[in-house]
């Protein structure tokens, strides 16, 4: 008779190594570094996503590594030698900051909530940052993408990467997803502070122009509610800021290909407005949640070069709202409104206490 062989060590009921509820921040992403090879890798995974690129697979393949992966990677990586910083890709070091920060904030209203941040393309992936927070025992997470307006190639794909890593994963936590926050409350008094205090200090434009990210007109014309919520954001803020209707306009930034994207276009627009007369123009990017390359390099530089080279005099960048108090205390009211129901109490002194005497002995045992 064979001996019966002892049950493995399990830690069922142990308590976690971290807070039992997490918020996860997802940005878009950016390359490890402003090098063609990593560019290449970055823009890979990047074009490569279906809901980025919306066209039939095949020949965008064969679009994408024969043409763009062979001559775009330089190019890109010129642009962004000219914003990185000591410390990295502005992007992530934006991003990382708003994480340590609202963790502070959620602290401070007594939440006891692990916060991290991941890039939906590059690193860290969303997939990684997902492990570790369960593996420290995260049984509750909020997906918080850093993008205020909802879009299917933006919102909708870091919902795909998380249901990707749930599909690989047996035991998945509870996930709760915050689709948008364009006409939020707090998140819109953030940028009419960012835009006062600029003007505070450098006086004010003929015009503030709000330039969002582009997206195909394809989108709109399938539902994507995009257009419709950068519009509502901008007219919240221009009503905020009690501007008249001739001292604003909405743009969108960032075409990519020959299909028509959503109109009006930010640089023909910012040729016209100097052709028009206009000497000075203030413009901020309310769909940015941190500066990255295209607010540093495609607006502050090229758009600016392309208003004065059109007779403009004058052009102020306004900063995206980065680690700004207000942007962050509205960050913490979003997540604690999508954390409701959740326990979420920091744990007293004795509580916590006791919480780490019971994981010690715990860890001890399975040693």
């Amino acid at each position: 008779m064979s001996a019966l062989l002892p049950e493995p060590a399990h830690r069922h009921g142990a308590a976690p190594a971290g807070p039992a509820t997490a918020v996860l921040l997802c940005n878009l992403g950016t390359p490890d570094e402003p090098t063609a090879p990593a560019l290449r890798r970055y823009l890979a995974e990047f074009l490569s996503d279906p809901r980025v690129v919306e066209i039939p697979r095949l020949p965008w393949w064969l679009i994408l590594h024969g043409i763009i992966l062979r001559v775009r990677p330089a190019k890109s990586a010129a642009k962004y030698a000219r914003i990185w910083t000591a410390d990295g890709s502005p992007l992530r070091v934006w991003t990382h900051k708003q994480a340590l920060l609202l963790a502070g904030y959620l602290g401070q209203r007594g939440q006891r909530v692990g916060v991290r941040y991941a890039m939906r393309y590059g690193n860290p992936s969303i997939a990684s940052v997902l492990t570790q927070l369960k593996a420290e025992g995260a049984v509750r997470i909020v997906v918080l993408p850093l993008y205020p307006q909802y879009s299917g190639p933006t919102t909708a794909s870091a919902i795909d990467a998380v249901a990707a890593w749930a599909r690989r994963t047996r035991a998945v936590p509870e996930l709760r997803f915050v689709n948008h926050y364009h006409d939020d409350a707090g998140y819109i008094d953030a940028l009419a502070g960012r835009i006062t205090d600029h003007w505070m200090k450098h006086g004010r434009g003929e015009r503030l122009v709000m330039s969002f990210h582009g997206m195909p007109r394809r989108t709109l014309t399938l539902g994507d509610p995009y257009h419709c919520e950068c519009r509502k954001t901008a007219r919240l803020l221009a009503e905020r800021l009690q501007l008249k209707p001739e001292q604003w306009a909405v743009t969108f930034q960032s075409r990519f290909g020959k299909a028509r994207w959503l109109e009006p276009y930010t640089e023909p627009t910012l040729r016209a407005l100097a052709a028009q007369g206009v000497g000075r123009v203030d413009l901020v990017c309310p769909g940015f949640a941190a500066d990255c390359l295209e607010t540093l390099e495609e607006i502050a530089i090229e758009a600016r070069a392309a208003f004065l080279a059109a007779g403009g005099r004058e052009f102020h960048y306004i900063e995206c709202l980065n680690d700004q108090h207000a942007w962050i205390a509205a960050l913490a009211d979003i997540a604690l409104r999508h954390l409701q129901g959740w326990d979420t109490q920091a744990l007293p002194d004795a509580a916590a206490a006791q919480a780490q005497r019971e994981r010690a002995l715990a860890l001890g045992a399975e040693t």
